[in-house]
């Protein structure tokens, strides 16, 4: 999961990208980039780091120019360190292209062999974003003959990407002096909103992950881009679009809502705060009809994604609810952390217990999901620890069974303690007196009623079902070997390079 901006402005734009990718910085805390232009000169400042270890004021100066993109990794394979693969990347030919990418390809290697063999185009990185971002510029100079690039080129050319990348993709690019482009995969899978913003001088446009960055920016949500859609500004502001994709159906993840998005965001229609609401209020009902006689005191969230869900159980089942964790705002979001050894470490520096709210009760802990278990198994220690009677566990979403291939890094299924398991034995793997998940149609409905015309979603984590229809188990083994933690490396304290250009 990645964030991604664009913005073309009537003004510098580098303090925007720069706020925009703070206001999006839960989506990847890995690495930021920003890329921006000033007639036909391009700067780019890109290194591993939060946004505010990244960018000092000696690179906001000279990130000049009143377009750009920026980009938040965060990495579902490989280093974590390796600044090669921060975005957002860039190839000269033709125009000169700099792309930010949100998703994961499910093709990549193959696109990788095309792209040398039949393409002429070399790959220097591990990251499919590199990829994605070669075959649509090579399909762009396909179509663009001469210097003159026409909106129609740019659509042409992203309708092959379509044709050629599976997976999900949600892009931002930039055309060097020339426009901001953005495009979705024909599933929807990843988030795109477009919002503009009027000022003296003119109209502005932005693109981004989630609309929070929007209206953080005192800019006003247009609409989402639809599956297949692509959406290309001018440098001038002259905004163009057109349905690339011959087949598309929206089918987004599920997982936006659960976790991954700010509840402040609203995401294809849907509030994700108020989509959280209905999660508790569905998991309270579950446990109101399989758990009539149930002896809890007090509901409890892991803070902070569960917080809305867990509050809202605690209301409808008229249980005390309490906030039993002190959470360090300095540690970053441990499902997105590579190495089970560093996740395990960051738990007990990330949370701490108010011991009065645990000691001689029956404590019922709330969490968005469970993943790996290894936050769950010691968070459960730590309120036992604290005095709790017996300490039962909910989650807000469905167990999680299998690997998500589509830009999350849920990783290889021997990894994910639901897999092969039932809930008796995930409860008595992570140490709890009892566990209660949501049901998969309840979750679903959690979203669908707040908009009606989401009829599907992407939800393999959960059932298996891979969306795009290309997924099998030979690449799902191949994934295991990218993904396991034991072929990660643990990031270092390296110092961070600025690979920039000017």
């Amino acid at each position: 999961m990645c964030g991604i901006i664009g913005i073309v402005g009537c003004e510098p734009v580098n303090h925007k990208l720069y706020d925009g990718l703070t206001l999006l910085q839960h989506r990847g805390q890995d690495a930021a980039g920003i890329a921006t232009c000033e007639d036909r000169k391009l700067f780019v400042r890109k290194a591993p780091g939060l946004v505010k270890e990244v960018f000092r004021t000696e690179h906001m100066l000279r990130l000049r120019g009143n377009m750009g993109v920026g980009h938040l990794r965060y990495p579902t394979a490989g280093s974590s360190k390796d600044s090669a693969e921060s975005q957002p990347f860039y190839v000269n030919s033709p125009f000169g292209i700099v792309l930010a990418h949100n998703g994961n390809l499910t093709n990549a290697e193959d696109l990788q062999s095309e792209l040398y063999r039949s393409d002429r185009r070399h790959i220097n990185t591990s990251s499919d974003s590199e990829v994605l971002l070669n075959v649509f510029a090579h399909e762009l100079q396909g179509v663009a003959k001469s210097l003159k690039l026409e909106p129609e080129h740019l659509f042409s050319a992203v309708s092959a990407v379509h044709e050629r990348c599976k997976g999900s993709y949600a892009v931002v690019a930039m055309l060097v002096g020339r426009g901001v482009i953005a495009f979705r995969d024909p599933f929807g899978i990843r988030p795109v909103i477009l919002g503009k913003r009027e000022s003296d001088n003119g109209t502005e446009y932005i693109f981004a992950s989630e609309s929070v960055a929007l209206t953080g920016l005192g800019y006003e949500p247009v609409r989402d881009l639809r599956p297949g859609e692509a959406m290309y500004i001018t440098k001038d502001g002259v905004l163009h679009s057109h349905q690339c994709a011959t087949q598309q159906s929206l089918t987004p993840c599920i997982f936006e809502y659960v976790y991954f998005a700010r509840p402040d965001s609203v995401i294809d229609n849907v509030s994700v705060y108020s989509s959280r609401l209905v999660m508790g209020r569905k998991l309270a009902n579950k446990i109101r009809k399989d758990w009539p006689d149930h002896d809890i005191d007090v509901v409890i969230p892991i803070p902070d994604t569960s917080r809305t869900s867990a509050l809202e159980l605690a209301m409808d089942l008229g249980i005390t609810y309490r906030e039993g964790f002190v959470k360090n705002r300095y540690i970053g979001r441990t499902f997105i952390m590579p190495g089970q050894t560093l996740r395990r470490k960051s738990v007990r520096q990330k949370l701490n217990p108010i011991e009065s709210e645990f000691h001689g009760l029956n404590v019922l802990l709330v969490d968005d999901s469970i993943v790996r278990g290894t936050t769950s198994e010691q968070i459960i220690e730590m309120a036992r620890e604290a005095g709790a009677k017996k300490v039962y566990m909910a989650s807000a979403a469905p167990p999680v069974s299998y690997p998500n291939v589509y830009g999350i890094d849920m990783p290889a299924a021997n990894e994910l303690i639901a897999h092969d398991r039932s809930v008796s034995e995930i409860c008595e793997a992570i140490g709890a007196d009892g566990l209660i998940y949501q049901d998969l149609d309840d979750l679903i409905s959690s979203v669908r009623e707040l908009n009606p015309d989401l009829t599907n979603f992407e939800t393999s984590c959960f059932n298996g079902h891979y969306v795009t229809g290309d997924v099998d188990s030979k690449y799902l083994s191949w994934l295991e070997l990218r993904r396991a933690d034991a072929a990660k490396k643990a990031p270092t304290d390296e110092a961070f390079v600025d690979v920039g250009m000017e």
